[in-house]
């Protein structure tokens, strides 16, 4: 069922989250459901979004979904960045969707997860991908990408950008 995604200034949205814990593991195919369905509508509404942490619709678990090809659901990830390349990336936000800010993200990381199988997984990304995962990882932290920016003249509007 879609969910109400917390917007910028919701304290919920700078609280740490917790592990996914086994008493948790018989919610998950309802939360991810959630997280699936609020996805999609705010995807055919904004025309964009490729992932989602649960945070985001005020559950404090560490669960990022993301779906560009086939659905993907990260429990308990863990980032690692093979090395110390970055890129400055135009971040944007389900919690903030018509503002854009300016930051530093690694190009390199990979992503280590548990699976709805309790499986350990692990990913390498690259690009936007990396950016992507690196932004949702920072929900689970409390951490908004306009905590991140380069300085204070990064943060644009969307309809600004497009005019121009």
């Amino acid at each position: 069922m879609e969910q109400k995604i917390l917007l910028l200034g919701n304290p919920a949205l700078y609280q740490v989250s917790t592990p996914v814990t086994k008493e948790d593991y018989p919610n998950l195919p309802k939360i991810v459901e959630d997280l699936h369905d609020t996805l999609m509508a705010f995807r055919k509404k904004y025309g964009a979004g490729r992932a989602i942490a649960a945070p985001q619709i005020g559950v404090p678990k560490r669960i990022l979904y993301m779906h560009i090809d086939h659905p993907v659901v990260f429990l308990n990830p863990r980032l690692e960045f093979p090395d110390e390349e970055q890129m400055e990336v135009l971040d944007d936000c389900m919690s903030f969707p018509n503002l854009l800010v300016k930051v530093m993200r690694y190009r390199h990381c990979i992503i280590h997860y548990t699976d709805m199988e309790q499986r350990p997984c692990k990913m390498e990304l690259s690009g936007d991908l990396a950016e992507l995962l690196q932004h949702e990882f920072d929900h689970l932290d409390g951490i908004l990408a306009v905590m991140r920016s380069i300085n204070n003249q990064s943060f644009f509007w969307k309809e600004t950008l497009q005019k121009s």
